[in-house]
């Protein structure tokens, strides 16, 4: 007697030849002027950046010091709703010193989620701390408020204004909630957890630049927000980070702790505690001032872009992730989920076969070596997440 196994939409579609070549025709008309090769996600620059750079050369500003360096901290400040911004070298100084400035130290414990980019585990990593990892929601992909919650019940203690692991005795300094590919947490109710259990959060907005929850943006409910600025983000100098926070003492300790732990002299070299060379140069900032002038018109390209991939996926029964009520996702990286690990194996094979990339999330935190034996929940939500979920290119279109 033959068995019959119940098949997805996905397998139905993709394991004809047919479909598979309709649903890459569909993505190379997308991107129509991309002759061999689609990337995933490439930076556009349509703004004054040359202008800017030629201004940052003639000057001989090109290192951490110089005008752009603070014209971009404004800038950035203004554009998210923030008293102040901090410009670092990247999105991992910006999570370390973060980490820092709230105090994370030797043996802490650090709540975050384990469907993230390594660079947030590994900034817990350079305070000394351990990272605890926390599952996150389906639907926003972000930390699930009723796992912090039922973490917090069963493990926490209030000590002295502080909480503690009463099973471990560590100091729970920290909460390390991250915006998967732009999409919005949700981070009100994970800010209001943690509060109840006086537990600071730095939000890890590092792919969240745009994105707001309940017209706010993200970045701004934790007591500190860290951006990312690399190559592959909404806007990008190549590299570069930055803090946001309401906390001037924060603003000020950070800039110190960037700046190599500098005292002003006119002259000498004073320096008062160990410190980071962070800061951003000058030369990236004129790069990110012209960008962020012109980010509105990007937002507005990819969420075109977002629609249709939306109404073709739609159409033949995929998934295609949007932004959660309240919130407005700037759709840094558009996502499919699939039926089975199996669907989505088969689809990454044939799109890069075929000259486009697409990507599978991060490998899991609790899997890599250096944090398999880290506190963790049950992860069933990231694991389900893990295989199905496949990025599609998100770039923004010339010809669109």
């Amino acid at each position: 007697m033959t068995i019959r196994t119940k098949e997805s939409i996905w397998t139905k579609k993709c394991k004809s030849i047919k479909a598979t070549k309709e649903t890459i025709a569909f993505i190379k008309n997308l991107f129509s002027d991309r002759a061999d090769l689609i990337p995933l996600h490439e930076p556009y620059f349509g703004g004054k950046e040359k202008i800017y750079l030629n201004e940052c050369i003639e000057s001989t500003f090109v290192s951490s010091v110089g005008p752009f360096v603070n014209q971009f901290e404004q800038q950035l400040a203004k554009y998210c709703g923030a008293k102040n911004a901090v410009a670092v070298v990247n999105g991992t100084a910006a999570l370390h010193i973060g980490l820092e400035v709230l105090g994370v130290g030797n043996n802490d414990e650090v709540i975050t989620q384990s469907l993230t980019f390594v660079a947030t585990a590994n900034a817990i990593s350079y305070c000394g701390a351990k990272p605890v990892f926390i599952d996150v929601e389906k639907g926003s992909m972000g930390m699930s408020p009723s796992a912090l919650r039922l973490f917090l019940e069963t493990n926490g203690e209030k000590r002295e204004n502080e909480c503690y692991n009463k099973k471990t005795g560590n100091k729970i300094s920290a909460c390390l909630p991250m915006h998967t590919y732009g999409f919005a947490a949700d981070i009100d109710q994970i800010c209001e957890i943690a509060r109840q259990w006086n537990i600071p959060v730095i939000e890890d907005a590092a792919e969240a630049i745009g994105s707001s929850f309940k017209e706010k943006s993200l970045g701004t409910f934790g007591d500190i927000g860290v951006f990312s600025f690399n190559g592959n983000k909404i806007i990008t100098a190549g590299g570069g980070g930055a803090l946001i926070t309401n906390n001037t003492e924060y603003a000020e300790r950070a800039k110190h702790l960037t700046t190599t732990a500098k005292t002003y002299h006119q002259y000498e070299f004073l320096h008062d505690q160990i410190g980071y060379n962070y800061r951003m140069p000058n030369l990236n900032a004129a790069l990110l001032c012209a960008q962020l002038e012109g980010i509105e018109e990007i937002l507005s390209n990819k969420r075109r872009l977002a629609e249709e991939y939306k109404n073709y996926f739609d159409s033949i029964g995929v998934p295609f992730r949007w932004e959660s009520p309240n919130s407005i996702a700037n759709f840094w990286l558009m996502c499919i989920e699939t039926e089975t690990k199996l669907d989505r194996d088969s689809f990454l094979k044939e799109s890069n076969k075929q000259g486009i990339m697409t990507r599978p999330t991060w490998q899991l935190m609790h899997k890599l070596p250096m944090y398999k034996e880290c506190i963790k929940d049950n992860q069933i939500n990231a694991q389900y997440l893990a295989e199905r979920i496949i990025n599609l290119p998100s770039s923004y279109r010339t010809n669109a």
